[in-house]
């Protein structure tokens, strides 16, 4: 993530209004009879995933017309601007059709196509992680808004492990995550990009994610970066616009070393 700006408080305060009116729309149709459909990779998607990105794409161009859009459900816009909103509408599209509360909003702002603030928002259960350069990580529930902070961890065997599930990682991915897997203390499955959130306010140390879109991952980088933490890819690079979408995340630097030292040698 840069470290040099301080993403000013308008961009973050109309991240949040994009959350909210995302929510909005999600909540109508949550829990409610819904055509499924299949997109080109055989991910399923809703009108609720298609209304809620309109919403957001129209108050970005009304507030700021020059600035690009990437969006999981609508293609980009002014990819090559200087700030460019990267959306993803409902992550976890799964289990928004089935019923299921863990699901969330994710909104990233880049700047010259790195993430300078993120947003996680969880429509159903009404919490949200704010993640901005130069400030630390916000995070906003029923008790009120307060400052998180990863927790130490030295290594896997002391380490909470999640992942969306094990049949994402392809064959030769697999493997390296069964490593990290096996020495861990222990594991959780599910949750999308909850995870991330709870690896910021330190309730879990680690996410291993493979077949990541741009959507999926970088309004998680502000976010474990204020609060202490790393995201990089399976070789330690930083996260960004070209990265492979292959993900890890990580409380404890120390940690973060030695799942890249088993995944690379």
């Amino acid at each position: 993530m840069v470290t040099d700006f301080n993403c000013p408080a308008e961009y973050t305060e109309l991240g949040e209004q994009l959350c909210d009116a995302a929510r909005s729309i999600i909540l109508e149709y949550f829990r409610s009879p819904l055509t499924v459909e299949g997109k080109s990779d055989a991910s399923p998607v809703t009108i609720a995933d298609r209304s809620a990105e309109t919403a957001m794409r129209e108050m970005i161009n009304k507030h700021y017309p020059d600035h690009g859009i990437i969006g999981e459900e609508h293609g980009s816009e002014k990819q090559d601007a200087e700030f460019v909103w990267v959306l993803d509408p409902i992550d976890g599209t799964k289990s928004f059709i089935s019923g299921h509360a863990i699901f969330g909003t994710l909104v990233a702002l880049l700047r010259n196509n790195q993430p300078v603030m993120g947003i996680l928002s969880m429509p159903v259960i009404n919490e949200r992680w704010i993640g901005a350069a130069g400030q630390a990580t916000l995070f906003r529930d029923h008790r009120g808004t307060n400052e998180v902070r990863v927790r130490e961890c030295s290594g896997l065997a002391q380490a909470t492990l999640a992942t969306t599930s094990p049949l994402l990682f392809k064959q030769d991915q697999f493997p390296k995550y069964d490593a990290a897997r096996a020495r861990a203390k222990m594991n959780l499955f599910g949750g999308d990009c909850y995870n991330y959130g709870l690896v910021a306010s330190g309730s879990i140390d680690l996410t291993i994610e493979a077949g990541m879109g741009v959507y999926d991952y970088l309004a998680q980088v502000p976010i474990l970066t204020g609060a202490g933490g790393i995201m990089s890819d399976w070789e330690g690079k930083p996260l960004g616009m070209h990265s492979d979408g292959k993900v890890i995340t990580s409380g404890d630097h120390r940690l973060h070393q030695e799942v890249l030292e088993l995944f690379n040698g």
